[in-house]
């Protein structure tokens, strides 16, 4: 995709509202990462309250996924994930607009010899990376490190998509944007040995899914890792990273590639996948996004999951 372009289209008076949004956002911003890890919380705690949906969702998979936690601490971890996501918001700031530098000073990296090996090598190399809510930050933190492409949906206004993908590329000077439909365009970027981030743990329907356990339940999961995998003729690299609890910033790490991978069967590699997921959410669960309805696409005749 090309390079996002301003238009003067941008300063009609219907985005005025949004421009201001955005234009308060990046005064506070500014503020010391300790006050923003404090609005966040609060932030989140409002969304706790006001966001009914979300709160039910998200409680549900909590539910469902951690049935041996008493009530009392699957209540408390809600509560950590909102805060966890309110957080999110200003993180997601911080990579658009924080100076390279500032933003750096945040980052620890580990097991980046796994990626940079993958390149010396010329081999394409799938991110396999999950749904935190810090999602945005590492992508911004690691673009830094190394060019890293990534599968793009382009936001319905105008405005926002034009902001949120120069604030993302400004990381990545010569990454490339590809639409989340385009097979051919990101197996074309995995054969010239480039990296992609992917990740593959959100329920995307059943037609291109099979049904296998995430948590002891039947989880529709796509099967594209794999023909990514095998087409592309790339190393898949679990990818994760945590906002560490002590106000340092975040770790991001690269793990050591799959082994075997594709291997015998579609089945088996969703199998691995989803117990990859496993551990890698059960380490960290607080900081996963569960307001996703990850189980909506049920196997046929099974009951609806969520109300």
């Amino acid at each position: 995709m090309d390079r996002p372009q301003f238009s003067p289209a941008f300063l009609h008076p219907r985005f005025w509202l949004l421009w201001l949004g955005l234009g308060l956002l990046w005064l506070v911003v500014q503020l010391p990462y300790a006050a923003l890890l404090v609005l966040g919380r609060l932030g989140g705690a409002a969304m706790l309250r006001l966001a009914g949906s979300r709160r039910r969702i998200a409680a549900r998979n909590l539910e469902l996924c951690f049935p041996h936690l008493s009530e009392k601490q699957r209540k408390a971890l809600l509560h950590a994930n909102f805060a966890s996501m309110g957080i999110a918001f200003f993180e997601m700031a911080m990579s658009w607009w924080w100076s390279r530098e500032r933003l750096a000073r945040l980052a620890h990296v580990e097991g980046i010899e796994h990626l940079q090996q993958a390149q010396a090598e010329g081999q394409g190399v799938i991110l396999m990376a999950l749904h935190f809510t810090t999602l945005e930050i590492g992508a911004a933190l690691l673009g830094q490190r190394h060019t890293i492409d990534g599968m793009y949906r382009e936001h319905k206004n105008p405005v926002f998509d034009y902001v949120q993908r120069r604030g993302r590329e400004r990381h990545n000077r010569d990454a490339t944007a590809i639409e989340r439909e385009d097979v051919r365009a990101m197996l074309k970027v995995l054969r010239a040995g480039r990296a992609i981030w992917y990740a593959p743990d959100q329920d995307y329907g059943a037609k291109q899914s099979l049904f296998v356990p995430l948590f002891g339940i039947p989880a529709a999961t796509v099967t594209a890792t794999s023909k990514f995998a095998r087409l592309g003729r790339a190393r898949v690299l679990p990818f994760t990273q945590e906002r560490l609890a002590d106000g340092s910033g975040y770790r991001l790490t690269l793990h050591p590639p799959l082994t075997d991978f594709p291997g015998d069967s579609e089945e088996a590699d969703c199998l691995r996948i989803n117990a990859w997921v496993e551990q890698a959410v059960s380490q960290l669960p607080e900081q996963y996004l569960w307001a996703h309805r990850r189980f909506k696409t049920r196997p046929p005749g099974a009951p609806k999951l969520y109300s």
